[in-house]
């Protein structure tokens, strides 16, 4: 057993408060709450912190620790890379062998064309990287006058300036002149908001509708791709209808449009699959990954691109100069590859898909779908979310919207549960090593903290 080392706990918090600038933070919060909670160590599916309040992590981090947290062959294989070869750049046509067998690993895993990897530090420059790439691609082409990109409303791609801007979400556009030019977006597949009670088939075509409607209205010749999560995490779990990715992968081959599955969260197992891409049965250009890659154990990412692109590229002659001093570092391509050893030896792609996945469906059908606070419970794999209803039978929301579900989260994490509150949805996304027992305490720990809100949600 790892010997878990003390730590002062109150001079970390005042510390973390005069100097320590946590991401995407309220500040003035933070000094309000006298620092951030300080997470000191973690067991499988179990973070604890400082205070020693142990909390069943229904996020896996970020969306990140897919074989839970502990495992030690994770540590050796980073300490044995260190001492062989602890850092060397990929630029001027140097390599490590770690990213090279990654680059390898995936290729198989991806399929199909998609046979090549470029390597970053996390999801955001995974997308950037993207960016960069097609607009690079068109140019090589000879239509450079194909930039546009096409996202969806309350899309997540990052928090750089590309990716935030290829992402849709207003609240990050407020700050820092977002989006960028070039950027187009529509309706989001979000069935419970934005087509409540419209027969599922008919929502999935309006909403891919609305993708052809832009292309046209900004000229097909100028748009360069459309980018997508195969289910969108950060916007509040958004499972598109069944036949919207076959719809959407139509009118890109239609109109000669790159398509780009972002598979920052549901790549590696989340969605019951390798990639999400593969469980809805769509053929993307190029893939973006990260989170799920290494588990969150050491910071990486990885652009998959097809033969197409590729080829493109090299008959050009000409550089891509895009990349980072990180990229393809050997230690954290030695841990991911570690990591995807752990995630086929012990079948946790599988399992989501056959046992963890319809356990968690179950649960939260039986015990809080009839909730009189839940308009809706839904998951695919082990990603989910509960939305939080004023009456039951609507999708009318308490108050003015977007109040709800931070009261339910906190209810949720003083009763030893951590989860993420997004609008007025609760959204969950543990480790894909939970277990049932596991499970059982994380849908319970959320109806408890339903019961316990309902009174603060009638003031609103």
């Amino acid at each position: 057993m790892t010997t878990v080392r003390n730590h002062d706990i109150a001079t970390l918090r005042q510390l973390d408060m005069a100097h320590h600038l946590p991401a995407q933070s309220s500040y003035a919060l933070q000094q309000q709450l006298g620092g951030s909670r300080v997470i000191t160590h973690a067991r499988g599916c179990t973070i604890t912190d400082g205070e020693g309040h142990s909390l069943l992590d229904g996020m896996a981090g970020l969306w990140c620790v897919n074989v839970g947290y502990g495992r030690e062959e994770l540590a050796e294989v980073a300490r044995a890379q260190m001492l062989e070869l602890p850092f060397y750049n990929t630029f001027f046509r140097t390599a490590t062998p770690p990213p090279i067998e990654l680059a390898a690993r995936l290729a198989g895993l991806l399929g199909g064309d998609l046979q090549h990897v470029f390597f970053n530090n996390s999801g955001s420059e995974s997308n950037d990287t993207v960016f960069r790439l097609v607009r690079t691609y068109w140019a090589l082409k000879g239509q450079p006058q194909r930039t546009v990109f096409i996202s969806r409303r309350n899309a997540y791609h990052g928090s750089t300036v590309a990716s935030a801007s290829l992402g849709g979400m207003d609240f990050m556009h407020v700050q820092g002149g977002m989006p960028i030019p070039g950027v187009e977006h529509v309706m989001q597949p979000y069935h419970f908001g934005e087509g409540f009670g419209e027969d599922p088939e008919s929502f999935a075509a309006r909403a891919a509708a609305a993708i052809e409607e832009r292309i046209l209205a900004v000229g097909p010749e100028n748009v360069a791709a459309f980018i997508g999560e195969p289910v969108q995490g950060a916007g509040g779990v958004i499972i598109p209808p069944p036949t919207y990715w076959q719809r959407v992968e139509a009118i890109c081959r239609k109109y000669g449009i790159l398509l780009v599955s972002d598979e920052v969260i549901c790549g590696f197992g989340r969605l019951g699959a390798w990639f999400g891409f593969q469980h809805f049965g769509f053929t993307p250009d190029i893939v973006s990954m990260a989170k799920g890659l290494s588990s969150g154990y050491l910071p990486i990412s990885a652009t998959g691109v097809s033969r197409e692109i590729v080829e493109t590229l090299r008959a050009s002659g000409e550089e891509f100069t895009h990349g980072y001093t990180y990229s393809g570092h050997p230690v954290c391509a030695a841990v991911a590859l570690r990591n995807l050893d752990i995630i086929e030896r012990e079948d946790l792609v599988g399992r989501t898909a056959r046992d963890t996945g319809p356990y968690l469906a179950a649960a939260l059908a039986e015990r809080l779908a009839p909730h009189p606070l839940v308009g809706e419970a839904r998951s695919l794999g082990l990603i989910g979310a509960v939305e939080i209803v004023a009456e039951k039978g609507t999708n009318r929301r308490h108050g003015k919207g977007g109040q709800a579900a931070p009261i339910v989260r906190d209810h949720c994490i003083a009763r030893g549960l951590m989860v993420r509150a997004v609008r007025d949805a609760i959204v969950m996304s543990p480790p894909l090593v939970i277990s049932h027992a596991e499970i059982d305490q994380l849908v319970d720990t959320i109806k408890a903290a339903l019961d316990a809100a309902q009174a603060e949600l009638a003031s609103l």
